[in-house]
C-alpha cells in the first residue's frame, strides 16, 4: 500500500486548492460485465446510478443504497460504477449509487436531502426493479459514511426499515478536528487541515465543541443510539477516522445495537481505492464488507 506519492503533501485547506483536486479526484470508472447502468433523475439536480445484475440475481433482492466519498466537497457517483457494479454482480442485489449535491456550494442538509430522496425512489420503484424493501442496505465511503450514518438515524426516526448501515472508514465527528494529537494518523490521503476544511464547508461554520443540536448533521453527536440498524465499520489503523470510528462502533454496541467491525492494519484512509483486491490488506478489507453485506441483504 505504499507509494511514493504518499510522501507529497496533500492537504485541501482553501477553495483554491480544491478546486484543483475536483479536477484530478472523481474520475468515472468502468463498471464490470454483467450489470447494466441507468441513471435517473432526483430533485433538485441530483440523480441516482442504478446497477443491475443482467443474470444471476433471485428476485426479489436485496439492495444497497451506496453514497461515495470525497470528504462532502468533491467527487461523483461515477467514481464508484466499478464498485458498485462488483458489488450488484458478487453479492446479488441492485445497488442506487447517489450523485448528490456537495459542499460548500451545497452545504448541510443538501447532500442528505439527496440521499433521502435516492432511499424514497428506491422502495417506490421496488416492484419494478426485483427489490424486497425489507432488504435494503445503506452504505458509503468517507464522507459517503458520514451520510450513510445519517440517512440511517433518519430512516430509524421516520420508521423506515434499513436492514444494514455499511460504513467503509466513515466520517463521523466534526470534533475531530479540534484535537491536535491524532496518534501519527492522518499522515497519508486525508489529513486534519482536509478534514477541517471539509467539514467547515459541509456545515457551514467551523466545527465547535458546543453542543448545538442539528439533527442528523454529524452522526456521533447523536445522544441516543438505540434502535439504529446493524453497522459493519471498516477502518485502517492508519485511517484519521480511526478513533471516531470505533469510539462510534462502541456506543451502537453499548446501546444495544449489533455492530461487526474491522480494523486493517497498515491501512491508511482509502487505500482501496488505489490498490482494490491487489494487496493483501486491501483484499481482506473488501472482503469483509463485502462478506457483512452479503450476510444482511445478499441472495445467500
Amino acid at each position: 500500500m505504499r507509494t511514493p506519492m504518499l510522501w507529497a503533501p496533500i492537504a485541501i485547506a482553501n477553495p483554491a486548492l480544491l478546486s484543483v483536486a475536483r479536477r484530478v479526484y472523481g474520475r468515472a470508472t468502468p463498471p464490470v460485465d454483467g450489470v447494466e447502468v441507468t441513471v435517473h433523475d432526483l430533485p433538485d439536480g441530483a440523480s441516482v446510478r442504478v446497477h443491475v445484475p443482467t443474470s444471476g440475481r433471485p428476485t426479489p433482492s436485496g439492495a444497497l443504497v451506496w453514497i461515495h466519498g470525497g470528504g462532502t466537497i468533491m467527487g461523483t457517483a461515477a467514481q464508484d460504477d466499478r464498485l458498485c457494479s462488483e458489488l450488484a454482480r458478487d453479492v446479488g442485489l441492485v445497488v442506487a449509487n447517489v450523485d448528490y449535491r456537495i459542499a460548500p456550494e451545497h452545504p448541510f442538509p443538501a447532500a442528505l436531502d439527496d440521499c433521502a430522496a435516492a432511499l424514497a425512489w428506491l422502495r417506490e420503484h421496488a416492484a419494478d426493479l426485483g427489490v424486497d424493501v425489507s432488504r435494503v442496505a445503506v452504505g458509503g465511503a468517507s464522507a459517503g459514511g458520514l451520510l450513510a450514518a445519517s440517512l440511517a438515524q433518519q430512516a430509524t426516526d421516520e420508521g423506515v426499515p434499513v436492514a444494514l448501515q455499511l460504513l467503509v472508514y466513515p466520517m463521523l465527528d466534526d470534533r475531530t478536528v479540534l484535537r491536535s494529537e491524532h496518534g501519527g494518523r492522518g499522515r497519508f490521503m486525508w489529513t486534519p487541515p482536509s478534514n477541517r476544511f471539509a467539514w467547515t464547508s459541509y456545515l457551514g461554520h467551523e466545527p465547535t465543541t458546543d453542543g448545538e443540536d442539528r439533527p442528523y448533521a454529524v452522526p456521533a453527536r447523536r445522544t441516543d443510539l438505540a434502535g439504529l440498524p446493524p453497522a459493519w465499520i471498516g477502518v485502517g489503523d492508519l485511517d484519521l477516522f480511526h478513533d471516531e470510528d470505533l469510539e462510534y462502533a462502541a456506543r451502537l454496541r453499548a446501546a444495544g445495537v449489533d455492530c461487526d467491525v474491522h480494523v486493517e492494519p497498515g491501512m491508511y484512509h482509502a487505500a482501496d481505492v488505489d490498490h482494490a483486491d491487489t494487496t493483501p490488506g486491501t483484499a481482506r478489507f473488501r472482503a469483509a464488507a463485502r462478506a457483512a453485506l452479503r450476510r444482511a441483504v445478499g441472495s445467500d
